[in-house]
């Protein structure tokens, strides 16, 4: 079932938002070479409960066993669920900050991937591509519009520009849980799928391969996602709310943007 949400509900989820974005700025600041991924998560997750947040991600039932940690920071070929570990974060590479905070009973969803000093100009146009095709898919976020045209318009973009769009992960509604219906695909047909309505609240995220579409599962962790050929994949993310004058971007990369700007 899709649970609609009222307008208070939406600002609500709105400073929820406001806190993740900074949430994941926060960790932005302490991204350089040298630093483990488990150090920046403690970041994450610290920063969170400071301002009355709780880090969703954490404790989440797994097959082999529940996310140990707030933040997913996926590096290079890891596409997402990366667990946070004593990894080294090194220069050139990419990482993707994926969280998701309840404020109050008030849930957001949002990623960025932060380029590390001096990075590949073919890991760069990868990054700017796969933001690029959420801004486009985040355009299709209007009342009357299906799913089916968001997934639609990210494959597109990334396609038309040499790339594949993972199709066993997804976007999705979120607001009141971390997961609702609808699944949102970056891949699909327009004029297909959910009828996107007034009060949706949804996490669009589109996770895009340099090389193939095909992704494998850690059977180690039962979390981590990768590349199959071990090519680098990028993941932006947003959660937006359909209104009867378009889409209403809830989380932001303001903050985000001005402290990824200082590190390449």
């Amino acid at each position: 079932m899709i649970l609609l949400k009222t307008k208070e509900e939406i600002e609500l989820i709105r400073k929820s938002a406001a806190l993740l974005g900074n949430t994941i700025a926060e960790v932005g600041r302490h991204i350089r070479p040298g630093v483990t991924t488990a150090f920046l998560d403690q970041i994450g997750e610290q920063y969170i409960r400071d301002n009355g947040g709780i880090p969703l991600c954490k404790g989440v039932a797994g097959e082999i066993k529940p996310f140990p940690a707030a933040c997913c920071i996926s590096v290079n070929d890891e596409v997402v669920h990366g667990i946070p570990s004593e990894r080294f974060v090194e220069e050139g590479d990419i990482v993707s900050v994926d969280i998701v905070v309840d404020l109050n009973g008030y849930v957001s969803d949002s990623c960025y991937t932060f380029m590390v000093g001096q990075v590949s100009s073919e890991m760069q146009r990868l990054c700017r591509v796969t933001k690029e095709s959420l801004y486009i898919g985040l355009d299709k976020c209007k009342a009357g519009n299906r799913v089916g045209d968001i997934g639609h318009a990210v494959q597109l973009h990334c396609e038309k520009n040499g790339y594949n769009v993972v199709r066993e992960l997804c976007g999705h509604g979120v607001g009141l849980k971390m997961h609702e219906s609808p699944n949102v695909p970056n891949f699909g047909v327009p004029g297909t799928g959910p009828l996107l309505k007034e009060g949706m609240v949804i996490a669009v995220e589109p996770m895009v391969c340099m090389g193939s579409k095909n992704v494998k599962f850690s059977s180690d962790d039962g979390w981590t996602v990768r590349t199959k050929d071990g090519k680098p994949a990028a993941h932006y993310e947003h959660t937006v709310a359909i209104t009867a004058n378009g889409p209403d971007i809830l989380t932001s990369f303001d903050a985000i943007e001005k402290v990824a700007e200082s590190l390449h």
